[in-house]
């Protein structure tokens, strides 16, 4: 008989027969090697059960995306340590350096509470900020011309490490105490340059932007926002504390043994991804365009685009233009505000390390619960609520389904709609899933981020008003809640992009709020120093509520790309011209 594809291994005939005659001698023998091997067997079960309960193997069955959010809460925490710290530290050397200048105090009450000290306390405060800024700007590039070299997660792990290091050289500056101890601190940030705050928020939207579906890519956005906030509620509160019961050195050293946990948490838990695999990384027969190229390719994605008609034309968009002019005058007016009631309620109402512990531990909290809870739910809703409205507004979009291969419908056929593998980058095959539609998703992203600036302003602006301590702690329970601008941009700006320029996109967008966070420390920062010399500190809420509308005006002429356009990316054209030559 002719052997096919199911005849089985081990024929059921004399042969086994013969084979089992042949054992029953030894049976014996074989009942001990059975005993034996159910043994082992036995003792390999137990084995695999324990291994099972092992804390890394159930770290790393946990879903990508919450172990993604942990490691943005772990290193928020870490860098948040110190944050209510250090102002407090600057008030006090700022104190004892305008002492050495003047007669000492001989008044009851807090020999430190002067409007000249607030104001020397804000204006040096804010050289501190814009140098971090600018370091971190830097550093930015760096970050991310480093995730295009080793990947995502080691240049992750360096973001983290290097800043144990500063928080090192921190102590000493707490230490020398006066203007020497302030010299310290503003010299410090130059190592914010190889690793700092701006550098992993970059990378670990970068990896959201990578294995994360496009559906869940905005409110997975939002929810990672909340993650920095609630890092940030618990740091602060717990810094400030740390501090007021150990000594203002304590913090210090309890961030830098938190960077190191945070280090490990990387290492062991993120997802591996190859630069090579990555949307934006290098492609097989591409050239490489050299160090200085890579490192500002973000710059080119804020260059107006180029977009094909269906016509054929082709025209120039300024779609992201518009986006990342009116996102730098949210940043401006909106990203001052967490730093504003902390100076306001210290120059004010007196608030004490402890006091600013819990004021910002309250902003933060609030920011985190509604980014991780309602603006998840706000951007689903509101996409529904987007496409039903627009379909009453306009005719139905035939002409684009008709495009549409029949054969490639419900398939991910595009490499950003698969999910990075845990630990290699095997390619998968396209699996069957409901059609995406990003387009209409997206173009709600766009009409939340318009409200959410005016929102921003209207309660902004209310908190010019508080003449209480408890309506500070009111203010910075209410701001929070437009708190949705940030997330949001980062969703219409990765849509508004070529798949490959995702990493690019990010980078730039965080490079224009980068930008923003400068200038907003540094213009606001000296407003509310002069403000306060006059006497009239609460002016500056106003400035930024005007500033908050100016940024949502701007936001309204930002538009997606005509319907059934294509993006016409640089290598793209490289390649017709050279082509054609």
């Amino acid at each position: 008989m002719a052997a096919d594809e199911t005849t089985p291994l081990l024929p059921n005939g004399t042969t086994e027969d013969n084979s089992r005659q042949s054992s029953l001698p030894s049976r014996s023998s074989n009942n001990t090697d059975t005993d034996n091997t159910t043994s082992d067997d036995h003792h390999h079960v137990n084995k695999e059960k324990q291994w099972s309960l092992n804390p890394l193997t159930l770290l790393t069955r946990l879903h990508v995306e919450t172990r993604i959010l942990l490691a943005a809460f772990l290193i928020t925490t870490s860098f948040s340590f110190t944050q209510v710290p250090i102002f407090y530290v600057f008030y006090l050397m700022e104190c004892d350096d305008f002492y050495t200048r003047h007669p000492p105090y001989a008044g009851s009450g807090d020999r430190c509470s002067r409007n000249e000290i607030a104001a020397g306390t804000a204006t040096d405060f804010s050289f501190l900020a814009m140098s971090t800024t600018i370091c971190g700007t830097v550093n930015l590039f760096f970050a991310g011309w480093l995730v295009k070299k080793i990947g995502p997660r080691l240049a992750l792990m360096a973001q983290v490490l290097v800043p144990a290091i500063r928080v090192l050289t921190q102590i000493l500056g707490v230490l020398a105490g006066g203007r020497s101890g302030i010299v310290i601190f503003q010299a410090t940030q130059l190592i914010t340059v190889l690793g700092g705050p701006v550098g992993y928020i970059l990378i670990i939207n970068i990896i959201v932007g990578e294995v994360v579906s496009p559906a869940r890519r905005t409110p997975v956005f939002g929810m990672l926002q909340g993650c920095f906030m609630l890092g940030q509620a618990v740091g602060y509160l717990t810094g400030g504390m740390i501090g007021d019961a150990w000594g203002i050195r304590r913090p210090f050293e309890v961030a830098f043994v938190a960077f190191l946990i945070s280090t490990a948490y990387v290492q062991l838990a993120l997802p591996y991804v190859r630069p090579e695999s990555m949307a934006g990384g290098k492609k097989a027969g591409s050239k490489d365009k050299g160090v200085a190229a890579g490192f500002f390719a973000p710059l080119k994605v804020l260059a107006p685009q180029r977009v094909r008609l269906r016509s054929g034309k082709e025209i120039k968009h300024f779609g992201v233009v518009i986006l990342c002019t009116g996102v730098f005058l949210g940043v401006l007016a909106t990203d001052f505000a967490a730093m504003l009631i902390q100076m306001y309620a210290t120059a004010v109402f007196g608030f004490h390390q402890s006091d600013n512990g819990w004021l910002m531990s309250e902003f933060a909290l609030m920011r985190a619960v509604f980014l991780i809870l309602l603006f998840p739910r706000i951007i689903s809703s509101g996409r529904k609520w987007y496409a039903k409205r627009q379909s009453k507004r306009q005719p139905r979009r035939d002409s684009i389904s008709d495009e549409r291969d029949p054969a490639t419908q419900g398939l991910l056929i595009r490499p950003e709609q698969l999910e990075a593998p845990m630990g290699t980058c095997a390619e998968e095959e396209p699996m069957v899933t409901q059609p995406p539609t990003e387009t209409e998703d997206t173009h709600f992203d766009l009409f939340f981020l318009r409200w959410s600036l005016v929102v921003d302003g209207l309660l902004t602006s209310c908190a010019a008003l508080a003449t209480e301590k408890w309506h500070i702690y009111l203010a910075a329970a209410m701001l929070p809640f437009a708190s949705g601008t940030a997330p949001a941009a980062k969703g219409v700006m990765t849509e508004m992009c070529s798949p490959s320029q995702r990493a690019d996109a990010l980078n730039a967008l965080t490079l224009v709020e980068n930008i923003g966070r400068l200038a907003t420390q540094g213009f606001f920062g000296f407003v509310f120093a002069a403000l306060a010399e006059v006497g009239k500190p609460h002016l500056t809420f106003y400035c930024n509520a005007i500033l908050a509308m100016i940024a949502a005006s701007v936001l309204i002429f930002s538009r997606f790309p005509p319907t059934g356009s294509e993006l016409i990316e640089a290598d793209d054209a490289e390649e017709h011209v050279d082509g054609s030559t």
